[in-house]
């Protein structure tokens, strides 16, 4: 039923010979098509590959930057720090809870491949998080999520290398410390963990998740009341093609910015004076705002600076209109903070790291 890449996943005993390789263009390695070189850069593709790594104590020593699908990264000049780009394949299905199938996923794999085939083979949960950019290890770094659903929802445990302790470790859902695109791996010790393989646990009683007003505006125009799991996946498809630029055609990350969160009182005065704000309510009485409502507000939709833009279909996804440095994407980027900023009294944070 799934590709076994349970070797692959495993820290085994396998002799194996790490190859480093010198002077590595990435503008095919991350999905803003910038152009930057990577001083030394390492595919890895097992657990095994980075215990061989940390036998090289000037290997070792060395900064590094931990890539994957390159979806969720800015570079803004070239790559001194070694670069380790995590190429884990394999998925196989592990033995079931009472309440969830659980699926052990490849750091290397990419994500919507694995949601299509995971709806594809009634193993369905993951639908309304289809079509998202970068691969299945970056998963849980940015906590992803869409129309209603969170990773952390589907998560159970992963596998890392844990380069402080030079050991290979499972974290559990309560390790990683997952927020809104947030996570563990973005605040202790940035670098300290490659994550090696994902452990999803998906219900074995679904039900639909179609709280989101798009999805569920795209079921009734199919006419199409009681949802299957494929339903909404097509519907999600359908609506983030119609929506976000195809990276491969239109250099981007998705979205560029956090949707901003706001305690109650600060909504409150915002609807005030502007009356179409887009914001839904929290738990704990605070409010997320729509950034992409914010952007154009604040007249940026569909801006070109040199190279770079707004994209005009969605003011949330920053573009390489062709041949952008990522100076010239950051420079749009703080513009466009500053902007919302001064009209709203709002602080947008960007989803991707700037390296």
């Amino acid at each position: 039923m799934y590709r076994d890449g349970a070797a692959s996943l495993e820290n085994d005993n396998r002799a194996m010979a790490f190859v480093l390789e010198h002077d590595v263009p990435m503008q095919a390695l991350n999905t803003f098509g910038v152009a930057a070189r990577a001083r030394t850069l390492m595919r890895v593709r097992s657990a095994q590959d980075l215990a061989e790594l940390m036998r090289e104590p000037v290997l070792a020593a060395r900064p590094r930057l931990i890539l994957g699908g390159g979806s969720n990264l800015l570079f803004t000049g070239d790559v001194e720090a070694l670069v380790l780009k995590i190429d884990v394949p394999g998925m196989r299905e592990l033995e079931p809870s009472e309440t969830h199938w659980r699926v052990e996923v490849g750091a290397g794999e990419n994500w919507h491949a694995v949601v299509e085939q995971l709806v594809q083979n009634d193993r369905p949960g993951l639908e309304n998080l289809a079509l998202i950019p970068g691969n299945c290890g970056a998963a849980p770094v940015q906590n992803i999520g869409a129309y209603g659903l969170e990773l952390a929802e589907r998560f159970e445990s992963l596998q890392a290398w844990d380069f402080e302790r030079n050991a290979l470790v499972t974290l559990t859902l309560a390790d990683c410390r997952f927020g809104y695109r947030d996570s563990l791996f973005k605040h202790e010790a940035p670098g300290r963990y490659a994550i090696i393989a994902i452990t999803l646990a998906l219900p074995r009683q679904w039900q639909a998740v179609r709280g989101y007003l798009d999805v569920d505006n795209a079921l009734k125009a199919r006419g199409i009341g009681a949802p299957a799991a494929g339903d909404i996946f097509d519907a999600v498809v359908a609506i983030r093609r119609r929506k976000l630029p195809d990276p491969a055609v239109v250099g981007n990350a998705g979205s560029f910015f956090k949707n901003p969160v706001v305690p109650r009182e600060k909504q409150a005065e915002l609807v005030r004076h502007f009356p179409s704000l887009v914001s839904y309510p929290l738990p704990g009485g605070r409010y997320k705002l729509a950034a992409g409502w914010l952007i154009e507000a604040a007249g940026l939709k569909g801006a070109t600076r040199g190279r770079a833009g707004v994209y005009e279909k969605q003011a949330l996804v920053l573009v390489n209109r062709g041949g952008a440095t990522g100076g010239e994407i950051l420079a749009l980027a703080r513009e466009v903070q500053a902007k919302v900023a001064e009209k709203f009294g709002v602080q947008l944070e960007p989803e991707p790291v700037i390296v």
